[in-house]
């Protein structure tokens, strides 16, 4: 008898383990068929009565997990496609001057300035980013002010614009992307970030106010944030001031993810209250899952719990993607904790799922 509980226990062991295996051919799988449904679903009109602009920041978010996907494509389907809206749209940003989820579009830009090395790609964003800097907003970053949201007083904000202009610095080298940035992230960072949870308010609002006995930290909100922070830290040098400064706020959020993250693997929509948020939600954790994972690949998360967490994550994102690709349990527009269905998707949730796909496909290769 003894002998055989002997055996069940390696078994079991050996069988959790290899459960606990991510085979990099599976990841390109998945997120081909991810990608290719959304390709092809791109008019849909999920959370709005008609389909999204192709330069609104829903389709950015989407963009930035296709540009990930693309590098790792067999073929150049994926940047021809991006690229044809680039061109139809001769690379403008998006409506209003000051507004963050104008600016989103101009990751994809980068993303393929960067291959390609066309100056035209990048033209109208620095020419818009050039005029910022010598008309900086000068509003408060108290909700509902005038012109409130000319500057960043929303935690996704930091998602949609900080990482272009981090990428601006990069390709162009010039230091008066990363100082206009850097100003602005630490002024919202002051306002937003709660030095207690180590999690972002998504904006004034939210300050003070309690769910069910918990502080609301809005999981999609601070999704976003993490990515944007993993896209800047990506674009810096280290050793410097900003990469220390905004290294600081990434392993502090890293910390707290892993100690808030749901048994099932997901995180809840309202963070600290998982037990009254059951639903997941694909495209916060989806992010939070690509930025671990970029922290275990760069040597900056070490340990076997982080490298636990994003394998539990990853299982569970791809356990939410239908038989014909679409991912569910993505929450439609809000701004706040809300609701998720296995039905519900939006292109934002496919441009996370991609993020997280393209620093898990990493991961596995080394293993």
């Amino acid at each position: 008898m003894r002998t055989f509980k002997l055996l069940l226990i390696s078994f079991l062991s050996v069988y959790f383990c290899n459960a606990q295996k991510i085979k990099p051919e599976e990841v390109k799988d998945v997120m081909k068929k991810v990608a290719d449904w959304q390709m092809d679903h791109i008019n849909d009109s999920y959370s709005n009565k008609k389909p999204h602009h192709p330069l609104h920041w829903t389709n950015a978010a989407l963009y930035v997990g296709m540009a990930k996907w693309a590098e790792m494509a067999d073929d150049d389907t994926y940047y021809n496609w991006l690229k044809g809206i680039g061109d139809q749209n001769n690379w403008q940003l998006h409506e209003r001057k000051y507004h963050a989820d104008d600016h989103a579009v101009g990751r994809m830009y980068a993303a393929l300035y960067r291959k390609y090395n066309q100056e035209e790609m990048l033209k109208p964003t620095k020419e818009q980013f050039n005029f910022l800097i010598h008309h900086p907003a000068k509003t408060k970053l108290n909700w509902a002010t005038p012109y409130h949201q000319d500057r960043w007083n929303w935690c996704d904000a930091l998602f949609m614009s900080p990482p272009v202009w981090a990428d601006l610095y990069n390709i162009t080298g010039e230091q008066k992307y990363l100082d206009f940035m850097f100003k602005e992230y630490k002024a919202t960072t002051e306002f937003l970030f709660d030095e207690e949870e180590n999690l972002y308010y998504r904006d004034e609002r939210f300050k003070g106010k309690l769910d069910n006995g918990t502080k609301i930290f809005w999981g999609r909100g601070n999704g976003w944030v993490y990515a944007g922070l993993t896209d800047i830290l990506s674009n810096l040098k280290p050793q410097t001031k900003e990469y220390e400064y905004f290294l600081d706020i990434y392993k502090k959020m890293s910390e707290k993810l892993l100690e808030i993250q749901t048994p099932k693997g997901h995180w809840a929509m309202s963070l600290l209250g998982h037990e009254f948020y059951p639903t997941p939600e694909t495209s916060g954790s989806s992010f939070f899952i690509y930025g671990l994972t970029w922290g275990i690949n760069n040597g900056i998360l070490k340990g076997k719990n982080y490298k636990k967490a994003v394998i539990n994550g990853w299982n569970a994102m791809t356990g939410y993607v239908h038989e014909n690709g679409m991912l569910g349990y993505v929450q439609p527009i809000g701004a706040a904790p809300g609701n998720a269905s296995p039905d519900k998707t939006e292109v934002y949730g496919t441009g996370a799922f991609l993020s997280a796909g393209s620093e898990i496909y990493k991961m596995a290769k080394d293993n």
